[in-house]
């Protein structure tokens, strides 16, 4: 998830592609244990946490 979490702050690649590239290919696994981890959806956590977003 770390992988997961730094691409999601320092890219503009969407959730699937981030869950392909850290090797999920479960939509609902991913989404479930990424928010058990950061306590954030990974929507939420790209939303809140990406440098790339125009603030």
């Amino acid at each position: 998830m770390e992988a997961a979490k730094k691409s999601f702050e320092s890219s503009r690649k969407n959730i699937n592609e981030v869950m392909y590239d850290v090797g999920y290919t479960d939509t609902k696994a991913f989404r479930s244990t990424f928010k058990k981890i950061t306590g954030l959806t990974p929507i939420e956590y790209k939303n809140k946490y990406n440098k790339l977003a125009v603030a």
